[in-house]
C-alpha cells in the first residue's frame, strides 16, 4: 500500500478513463503502472 499525491486535473484525467472504460479509477491506475512497467522492461532487455 502506497499513498500517492497527484495534481487534481490528472486524477480528473484518470477518472474520466476509468468510467470510460467501467473499471474503478484505482484500478485503472494499476493497469497503467503495470502497462509501462512491462513496456521498460521490453524496451531494456
Amino acid at each position: 500500500t502506497i499513498s500517492l499525491r497527484l495534481p487534481d486535473s490528472m486524477l480528473d484525467e484518470i477518472k474520466i478513463l476509468a468510467n470510460k472504460r467501467d473499471v474503478p479509477y484505482q484500478s485503472l491506475i494499476k493497469i497503467i503502472l503495470k502497462e509501462r512497467i512491462d513496456r521498460e522492461y521490453r524496451t531494456s532487455a
